[in-house]
């Protein structure tokens, strides 16, 4: 992250402001005082804190109150999400990437566990993949046996993606074998996502693929967006992370769709059935 200063923030700034947007992103809103006292920092760290934190639009201050910006409307920056959940998201991937086979040509959406995905595709080559996410193109810009298609069009800094009609067009021009993707919430065994720009790109890509997979770790359950973009059951498979508890399991379930949990039972390995 960038400081206020212009400087790059030192290793002991950069956990702090993750602790303190972590802290706003659970709670949605926060008293700042408050804040005060559970960061252990003074008021004024605090404060060039969270200055620094909404000039990169993760969150927003009013009369005393801090919020997350991501609260209904807006997802958080890639940067950040990068930053979360990683080992979920890693096993996600893990899981991911046993359904994808040599020769298919897959969509990727702008979700950071598509960056992790990617990262492991190169062991499936040869394979050819399309996605308008700038970090899933970088990973894969110098993969050997992997002819990479970039979706272009408007591009969303907080995304760290591309969206728009010509992103559309392109997109439903196209038919491939699997589409993997990933919501910001998911609720009643419906997925969703904040930003309709975004989620018409998503649907598009659904419509594009012979097979559809969801992936989403258990934090998705708590959350709510405000857009839908498909019922569990509209995909072939969902894959949840092994932290995800039964009840939301069985409610997936209950809606008709086929649910497969990474890790399993006992751990890391091939996602089981849940």
């Amino acid at each position: 992250m960038s400081g206020t200063s212009g400087r790059r923030p030192s290793s002991k700034q950069q956990d702090r402001r993750r602790k303190i947007t972590e802290l706003v992103m659970a709670e949605g809103t926060l008293r700042i005082d408050d804040l005060v006292g559970t960061v252990g920092a003074s008021a004024m760290t605090v404060y060039r804190d969270l200055a620094d934190l909404e000039s990169q639009g993760l969150v927003h201050r009013n009369r005393g109150y801090v919020s997350a910006a991501s609260s209904l409307l807006y997802e958080a920056a890639s940067e950040y999400r990068m930053q979360q959940n990683q080992a979920e998201k890693e096993e996600l991937a893990r899981a991911a990437v046993e359904l994808v086979e040599p020769g298919q040509a897959l969509v990727l959406d702008d979700s950071t566990t598509g960056v992790f995905l990617a990262r492991l595709l190169p062991e499936r080559a040869p394979l050819t993949v399309v996605t308008n996410h700038r970090g899933v193109f970088g990973e894969l810009a110098t993969a050997q046996g992997i002819h990479l298609i970039g979706v272009g069009g408007d591009y969303l800094p907080w995304a760290d993606a591309f969206v728009g009609g010509m992103a559309l067009d392109a997109i439903r021009n196209m038919r491939v074998d699997l589409a993997i993707m990933s919501v910001s919430a998911v609720t009643d065994g419906i997925g969703c996502y904040p930003q309709q720009e975004m989620v018409q790109l998503k649907k598009a890509m659904l419509a594009s693929a012979s097979r559809r997979v969801l992936y989403v770790d258990h934090t998705k359950f708590r959350r709510r967006a405000l857009h839908a973009v498909a019922p569990a059951e509209d995909f072939d498979i969902v894959i949840v992370d092994s932290r995800t508890e039964r009840a939301d399991i069985e409610v997936l379930r209950e809606r008709g769709a086929k649910v497969e949990q990474a890790g399993g039972a006992h751990g890391a390995g091939p996602a089981g059935r849940a």
